[in-house]
């Protein structure tokens, strides 16, 4: 079972903080399918201090979405420790979590996200002015260094476990990678191996079979989904229920995929209103609709529709001819 500091999470499946992808809407969502542990996408730690409206609009948490964890990130230890007070006080997060892993320019140009890995006695400092500013548990995501020239994982896990820091999340691609090539798992068991906290690996976990093959292979606490679950949250709950009884769940059904498409998209009307909800909504149904076949006409529609009623109406329309085609094949 995971647990960070006194938070026991119900199973070792963790959704990624996916920067434009893991606000509230697909948060509950990931909850609702099982997940042990839910993580928000990063906010700038100047935004927070600042009070930027947008910023602090993504600090709001669903009770029903806890246990979960607010990340932060930001470049300076004093700025970074402000903003950790402000989650720290001000939200109903469980979790602080910082930023060391964004590899994007605009990011590292700041000399924040992906740019700490090259320097552990930075990390250490920034670390323990987060902890010593705040009572809630800080943890850390990062990747295993800059380039394969600047590989260190391990040093920089030690000097978070030695700031106070409660966890670390590790992705086995290093910043110049971006998501490109393949995760490093032996970097995830190395850097488990070195230090007491708790580990959570990420990268390449694609099926339920990855996730299982991680946590046996190398050893770590828990298992970080990111992309694939991207327009699938049933790549958790399968992730779950495998971890958990060895059985293999069914694929749903293309309505049962529209059917939580428009329970995503609902929410995030609620949050954001209809017309960036719907803009928003393009990407995700695209997500939501991988893998069906026939896809690029509805998806290429959907790209030009402003209403909520009438993007449902086009994926529904689209499920009814695969419905249709599906029967007449069978016949």
């Amino acid at each position: 079972m995971l647990k960070i500091d006194n938070i026991e999470m119900k199973n070792p499946v963790v959704l990624a903080p996916m920067a434009g992808v893991c606000n509230p809407a697909f948060r509950l969502i990931a909850k609702e399918f099982g997940t042990g542990l839910v993580c928000a996408e990063m906010v700038s730690d100047k935004a927070i201090i600042n009070k930027n409206e947008k910023s602090m609009q993504m600090l709001y948490v669903d009770e029903r979405e806890k246990p979960l964890s607010l990340q932060i990130f930001g470049g300076d230890k004093d700025t970074m420790a402000e903003a950790a007070q402000v989650v720290d006080q001000q939200t109903n997060a469980d979790i602080i979590d910082i930023n060391m892993g964004c590899p994007v320019p605009k990011i590292t140009k700041c000399d924040a996200g992906a740019k700490w890995l090259l320097d552990p006695d930075k990390i250490y400092e920034m670390v323990k002015a987060a902890v010593e500013a705040v009572d809630k548990p800080v943890t850390v995501k990062m990747r295993m260094g800059w380039d394969d020239e600047h590989i260190l994982a391990v040093e920089n896990a030690q000097a978070i476990e030695a700031a106070g820091g409660k966890a670390v999340s590790l992705h086995g691609r290093t910043r110049l990678q971006m998501y490109e090539g393949t995760a490093n798992w032996d970097i995830l068991k190395e850097v488990k191996d070195s230090v007491q906290v708790p580990v959570i690996g990420n990268g390449d976990v694609k099926t339920p079979y990855d996730a299982k093959a991680m946590l046996e292979q190398t050893g770590v606490d828990g298992v970080m989904v990111g992309r694939a679950a991207l327009g699938d949250p049933w790549m958790l709950y399968r992730t779950i229920h495998y971890l958990e009884t060895g059985e293999w769940s069914e694929e749903p059904t293309p309505r049962e995929k529209m059917d939580v498409c428009m329970i995503h998209m609902d929410r995030l009307i609620h949050l954001k209103g209809e017309k960036v909800a719907v803009r928003e909504m393009r990407k995700h149904a695209a997500w939501y609709l991988k893998g069906m076949r026939g896809n690029s006409k509805v998806r290429d529609k959907i790209n030009h529709l402003d209403y909520r009623d009438d993007v449902a109406d086009a994926l529904y329309e689209f499920v009814e001819q695969l419905e249709e085609r599906e029967k007449a094949s069978t016949v």
